[in-house]
């Protein structure tokens, strides 16, 4: 059986019912929400409109706003930025659907050149307002060029905004953010969170962090998990566990890839001492480096271990059925945990808070 939750504002006055809602239906009604509100918002993309996307996040928007507002484009990607680029340019807000994370790479050339370089080339003079929707990740059985983390390119072009929910709220609020935002924004999706489900109210969504700032899931003193998008349950997953082995894990949610916000994650990274990074994308110059260099940077004299990283494997995309071996779940997560130089602070310092240096895990 369904149930609803209800509450009041702060003025006293009921608020909606909240009712379990999907991630995909979440960013289906910010995309509706915004064309409502502003004639200038247009959805385009491969299927986006009779079909309604392959993941259906675009489900009858087409019905709604009609075809000129919600379109069906040839398979084209370079095609479709570029077009995008154009209706940016004479003040429109398009909001343009790349099927799958692969899918994109032909389009990196309007990307690179013309998307992250508008604004600056022209002394911010014109602005560019796309929104670029990436359903990114693993972890639905995808074969290779369905299945890719490639946030690691958008994050390394300057100009461009990259951001990624991991909850129902954020899927919600941020593409608002972004649909609104004067520069472009890459919008990663993890494709296997758009079934994922909260209480969550569309007529009256909860506020949200902007674009640039972080989040803390869970607060701990032991060590903080630094993670965003898909890997954010594997690694509250993960702190649960590891109350078994008497750490008590922090974990920050970094929603906004760029801007990226040190000031959240140096503060988590100071109270606890010691941080690993935890993401699908490969390792060897991966955002988790950056990321490690960053807290390294700001943090040195607060570090009680290195950053560590737990990352995908510096590998193309494996087979379906080899996918939970490449991408890091939890018993990885809990292993990068252990080598966090434990043993030394117990040894010296045995009164320490209570976190004990537990041995590394092994066979996992």
């Amino acid at each position: 059986m369904t149930t609803a939750t209800t509450g009041r504002s702060a003025d006293g006055t009921a608020r909606s019912a909240r009712k379990p809602a999907t991630m995909a239906q979440a960013l289906n009604r910010a995309m509706r929400d915004a064309m409502a509100e502003d004639p200038a918002v247009h959805v385009l993309g491969e299927d986006v409109g009779t079909l309604g996307g392959v993941f259906r996040v675009t489900d009858g928007l087409t019905k709604e706003f009609g075809e000129d507002r919600c379109t069906d484009t040839p398979l084209a990607e370079a095609g479709i930025l570029g077009t995008a680029v154009g209706m940016a340019m004479y003040g429109l807000r398009p909001v343009v659907e790349m099927q799958f994370d692969a899918f994109a790479y032909p389009a990196f050339e309007q990307l690179l050149s013309h998307v992250a370089k508008m604004r600056n080339r022209t002394r911010g003079k014109m602005p560019l307002p796309v929104t670029i929707r990436v359903p990114y990740g693993g972890g639905i059985g995808g074969v290779e060029h369905h299945s890719d983390s490639s946030e690691a390119y958008y994050m390394a072009t300057p100009g461009l905004h990259v951001v990624t929910p991991a909850t129902v709220a954020d899927a919600y609020g941020l593409l608002r953010a972004a649909i609104a935002s004067d520069d472009p924004v890459v919008f990663l999706e993890p494709k296997r969170l758009y079934w994922s489900k909260a209480d969550w109210s569309p007529e009256e969504p909860e506020a949200v962090e902007p674009i640039g700032r972080a989040r803390v899931r869970r607060t701990g003193t032991s060590a903080t998990l630094i993670t965003y998008g898909p890997s954010v349950p594997v690694c509250l997953e993960a702190a649960e566990a590891a109350r078994e082995e008497g750490w008590d894990l922090e974990v920050v949610d970094l929603r906004s890839l760029v801007p990226f916000d040190d000031e959240t994650v140096c503060a988590s990274v100071r109270r606890t001492g010691r941080a690993v990074v935890v993401h699908e994308s490969s390792g060897f110059g991966g955002p988790g480096g950056e990321i490690a260099a960053r807290i390294t940077e700001r943090c040195f004299h607060h570090l009680e271990a290195p950053v560590l990283r737990v990352a995908g494997f510096d590998i193309p995309y494996p087979p379906p059925m080899l996918e939970r071996h490449h991408l890091p779940g939890v018993d990885r997560v809990l292993d990068a945990v252990a080598r966090l130089q434990w043993e030394a602070e117990w040894t010296e310092r045995p009164e320490a808070s209570g976190r004990p240096g537990a041995p590394e895990r092994s066979g996992r």
